[in-house]
């Protein structure tokens, strides 16, 4: 069934649907074959414990179901109630108005007709059963971190979906971020108030980094009889999310708490991409256009282009392969060096004396090793507990400048473009404004559903729940000796820059990432019989 699985693996329907499956998984009598462990507690930021047991679920032919929790997990004779799309007009043509209980997601597509079939996770939609009424549900959204293409659409979509699919009325939009619970007033949002805010960029809510006091939040969840939270941020705010919930759980309180990933940088891990990815990339070919006409207009012309990309290249990388005028890309993840033989001086030189001209473009965490030998290095951070970067852009520009004129080669023209803040405050375009529609409805099915401590994304093209500690346990980065990165490299032609250690050193770290993040899981500890 395309990129979903009926229990996927070998397991069948029927088996999973004896495994207790229909809308969370609880750890009582399985089946032959079938095999429930729980993960040991994982420590969090902000000084936390999770102490929950993440629900794994083993099958046949190697299947492992990575299940999000569920409010019936700690609070008992948990009502349920008929979803009230059955009786909604959109879905009256729907063939099939709820997700069959047992499908699930493989994380991986790509296997060995012998190999194990890997991880899945709970398919995301509507559910046959839900645990609010909607005259019952008092939900909230916050939007924490940077600012990113898509905040305003995401907001909107879901007031409008817990609202036009559910009869939902009373949504709260939290004001400030994470500190905004407890210091700032909350604004009503109806489908009339949101009803244009995707047209505009940044965030109706307002943002701020940092301000993770638990106790304050969920006292003021409790306080407003808050029982559904949207949290809309990066990594460290999913971590947030996470210690958000283990509170919430520990008071046994009935509150759905649901993260919708948010980073510009594309670097949340299992999820296909984050939204305002595609926005990003295609609002960077404005300045890379514009470093290339500066470049080919005068005498041996360089254009640089600094990207958002603190620890990951993925925007440079997809900017670069858009762009097909771009002669250099420079990413965190793969080292560069500037003097000598095979560096990046000489491959300008030989850039200029082929064409003329000449663009680069580089992500903001480029390089950063060489800025802090030549540069004052600095520990300071920001707010969320980010180190705060030098700039790669200026220093390369200014060491290119200094290089040229000191060897008096040729005389180069530079021009340096940081597009940063111009790139993230645009307006979702109608690929991420699509993709925004599908996360917050995914989102509000899952919190009416009644699972909680869960993030909502794609996997393989098919939306999901995936706990939280499967997206804070790392972050997603370019992969230097994957066929992407091989694919940018001959449309620029640029050397790899990289040594036969590091080369050696980037296959093996692909070899054992996975195979490390399955031993570090105890449930791969012990023999499932198949």
């Amino acid at each position: 069934m395309e990129a979903v699985c009926n229990g996927g693996g070998g397991v069948s329907s029927s088996k999973l649907a004896f495994l207790k499956l229909p809308d969370h998984t609880h750890n009582t009598h399985l089946p032959n074959g079938f095999t429930s462990f729980q993960v040991t507690e994982k420590k969090l930021s902000m000084g936390a414990t999770n102490n929950s047991q993440p629900k794994i679920v083993t099958g046949e032919a190697g299947y492992v179901l990575e299940d999000v929790p569920h409010l019936s997990d700690y609070i008992p004779d948990l009502p349920t109630y008929t979803n009230p799309l059955q009786d909604n007009p959109a879905y009256s043509a729907v063939r099939q108005y709820f997700v069959n209980a047992d499908d699930t997601v493989p994380q991986k597509v790509v296997v060995h007709a012998t190999g194990p079939r890997g991880i899945h996770f709970r398919r995301a939609g509507p559910r046959q059963k839900v645990h609010f009424e909607s005259d019952e549900v008092r939900a909230c959204i916050v939007t924490c971190g940077g600012l990113c293409p898509g905040l305003n659409t995401v907001i909107r979509e879901i007031v409008c979906g817990l609202n036009y699919m559910y009869g939902v009325n009373r949504v709260l939009g939290i004001d400030g971020g994470y500190r905004g619970f407890y210091s700032r007033n909350t604004i009503s949002l109806t489908p009339k108030v949101v009803n244009d805010i995707h047209k505009r960029g940044g965030t109706v809510l307002g943002t701020s980094r940092g301000g993770h006091v638990t106790k304050k939040i969920v006292d003021s969840i409790q306080d407003r009889g808050i029982n559904q939270v949207y949290i809309i941020g990066g990594d460290g705010t999913q971590k947030g999310a996470s210690v958000i919930f283990e509170e919430i759980r520990k008071r046994g309180l009935k509150v759905a708490v649901v993260g919708v990933p948010k980073t510009i940088d594309n670097d949340i891990p299992v999820i296909d991409k984050s939204f305002g990815f595609d926005s990003t990339v295609e609002e960077a070919q404005r300045a890379i256009n514009a470093a290339h006409v500066e470049a080919t207009s005068v005498e041996n012309g360089i254009g640089v282009v600094k990207l958002m990309g603190r620890n990951s290249g993925f925007i440079a990388m997809h900017a670069t392969l858009a762009s097909r005028d771009v002669d250099c890309c420079l990413i965190p993840e793969s080292p560069f060096y500037l003097d000598g033989p095979g560096g990046l001086y000489e491959y300008i030189e030989k850039r200029l004396k082929e064409q003329g001209h000449m663009v680069i473009v580089t992500a903001e965490g480029a390089g950063q090793e060489l800025l802090s030998q030549s540069l004052q290095s600095t520990d300071q951070q920001d707010a969320s507990g980010n180190k705060l970067l030098q700039d790669v852009g200026l220093w390369i520009s200014q060491s290119i400048k200094n290089h040229f004129a000191k060897e008096q080669k040729m005389a180069i023209n530079l021009k340096y473009i940081d597009p940063t803040y111009m790139i993230r405050a645009i307006p979702s375009n109608a690929s991420d404004n699509v993709y925004c529609t599908l996360l917050a409805q995914s989102a509000v099915h899952g919190a009416m559903a009644g699972y909680t401590g869960f993030t909502v994304g794609p996997v393989n093209g098919r939306h999901c729940y995936i706990p939280f500690h499967r997206i804070n346990e790392r972050q997603h980065k370019v992969v230097i000796t994957d066929r992407m990165w091989a694919r940018l490299l001959s449309s620029t032609n640029q050397p790899s820059f990289l040594t036969r250690d590091i080369i050696e050193n980037a296959k093996k770290d692909k070899e054992e990432v996975v195979p490390r993040l399955l031993d570090e899981n105890p449930i791969n500890r012990k023999k499932v019989a198949c």
